[in-house]
């Protein structure tokens, strides 16, 4: 099987590059960078080599570096951004501090003549996030591009192919990444493509049935997307030692608990177990306004339900969580930084009565999951349901969780999806919900006054959900759902839409 090495570096966007290549179907293995010896690299028949970018600053005697030996193997090399700046350093090239003029987000590049750009135009656009650059390129090495702050944002030796580029071309922002990064991939190191989700599949199966081979798992089942094929994929590895407990914590959709049971159990024929926590988890809620307590709150309450149940059914030696990784640079786990933590991932409590944590969806993103899903021969509607966040409506009620705010948001939550279904944009809008703000405005409803709540209809386009834009639904769409949420939800007085994108904001409000 062709194989691409990353190394990583601490760049946040280290599993995007190895999502980008397997999106080549190039089986892509990430491993940080003194976790390796040249040796086995050699001996691990990697095509190629990538280094990723990274917080640190090549001249800090702490920052992380490489062996020079990679260099000189016959691999070809691609540093990005920090790693870029390693390969001139290391090279015998300067690297000096941008200072003021330090570049961020979209810039121009102007590319010259190189392997790496090949069928790129001379000038596009390319994703800045830098404070250092290269100053002059090492012995060896020619400028292959340019931006207007950065005199060398491409560097090459193409008779050693190694290449680096001081830009990211993994973010869906830099205009020609795929182009420069199948370069690399397919032309200079020679991948043909022949690594699939089917493989992912049969790997995974694999290595769970040698490691989990006589033990009792449990499986933590809300019967979205990953936490499904999660179950499946170990179902699949380990049969009858898998039980599922699918928790009803009451801060699910419409009728969703009932739905959840029906094909997880009966159509799918998973070993389930249902809990109905909902009054204990309410009043863990009460009082309880601010997001990150929420969170943590659910996530500890959901390890202690689960503990309860393996108390119940006997010695459990394994959980097992449908944890993706955005969740996982969303919690700030490594190098990242705290957006909002996850009850699979930062929410969890410091005690933990489990032996270990499985998590096999963990270096996958949400259209990766889908692949795997269908795969397993998960139905369709099953597959592309749209993501729902583990504390469910919790965090998309604005202050106190509630009974009376739940059903509240459930039902313009049902009329939403209602309508964008009706209009045959759910293939087109990959998350779409309702948000029951904190916020009361006066209204009028016939001849007498309101004070009713506002509500936000929230829904985004994404490939990815590390970055989303506002979804443009129809005005008439819009219309016909704010008609029918005031008029048939009890309590809302007024309806709005969020047309913010992520970032600066995260397509959940809490």
């Amino acid at each position: 099987m062709e194989k691409i090495l990353v190394l990583d570096f601490g760049g946040q966007y280290n599993q995007l590059i190895a999502r980008r290549v397997r999106e080549m179907c190039v089986y892509a293995e990430i491993i940080p960078f003194n976790k390796i010896t040249v040796a086995e690299i050699i001996s691990m028949g990697y095509k190629g080599i990538i280094f990723t970018g990274g917080p640190n600053s090549v001249y800090d005697e702490a920052s992380p570096h490489f062996d020079k030996g990679i260099l000189n193997v016959g691999i070809p090399v691609l540093g990005i951004c920090y790693g870029c700046q390693l390969i001139a350093y290391m090279g015998g090239g300067e690297i000096c501090s941008a200072g003021s003029i330090s570049e961020y987000g979209k810039t121009q590049l102007t590319a010259k003549e190189s392997r790496l750009f090949k069928g790129v135009p001379v000038n596009s656009v390319c994703w800045m996030s830098h404070t250092d650059y290269v100053k002059s390129a090492p012995a060896g090495f020619k400028i292959t591009a340019i931006t207007p702050n950065c005199p060398c944002a491409s560097i090459a030796d193409e008779k050693r192919n190694i290449y680096g580029v001081q830009f990211h071309p993994e973010v869906t922002h830099t205009e020609y990444g795929g182009i420069i990064l199948s370069n690399f991939v397919r032309d200079i190191c020679g991948c043909s493509g022949d690594w699939t989700m089917a493989d992912f599949v049969n790997t995974s199966v694999e290595k769970f049935k040698k490691e989990l081979e006589s033990k009792k798992v449990l499986c933590a089942l809300s019967g979205g997307v990953d936490s499904s094929v999660a179950a499946v994929l170990l179902h699949k590895a380990i049969g009858s030692n898998l039980i599922c407990v699918f928790v009803d914590h009451g801060l699910l959709r419409k009728d969703e608990g009932d739905s959840v049971e029906r094909v997880m159990k009966n159509e799918m024929g998973l070993n389930l177990i249902r809990v109905n926590a909902q009054d204990r988890f309410l009043r863990k809620l009460t009082g309880i306004t601010e997001p990150e307590k929420k969170r943590k709150i659910i996530g500890t309450e959901f390890i202690r339900v689960f503990e309860d149940v393996a108390k119940e059914i006997g010695k459990v030696d394994v959980l097992v969580q449908g944890t993706i990784y955005p969740d996982v640079i969303e919690s700030g786990k490594g190098d990242a930084a705290v957006i909002k933590s996850h009850h699979n991932v930062g929410g969890l409590p410091d005690v933990i009565e489990f032996e270990s944590i499985v998590e096999p969806l963990r270096s996958l993103f949400k259209d990766e999951v889908r692949a795997v899903g269908r795969q397993l021969g998960i139905p369709e509607f099953l597959v592309n349901r749209q993501p729902f966040p583990g504390p469910g409506l919790a965090i998309r009620i604005i202050g106190e969780v509630t009974k009376e705010k739940l059903e509240i948001l459930r039902e313009s939550d049902a009329i939403f999806r209602e309508e964008i279904s009706a209009a045959g944009l759910d293939k087109e809008t990959n998350q779409y919900f309702t948000v029951l703000t904190n916020c009361r405005t006066v209204g009028v409803m016939g001849d007498a006054g309101t004070y009713g709540y506002t509500v936000a209809l929230r829904a985004v386009t994404t490939d990815d959900f590390m970055t989303a834009d506002w979804s443009r639904i129809p005005f008439e769409v819009l219309g016909k759902a704010s008609n029918r949420i005031t008029n048939e939800v009890r309590s809302i007085g007024r309806v709005v839409y969020d047309i913010t994108a992520k970032p600066p904001a995260t397509v959940e409000w809490e």
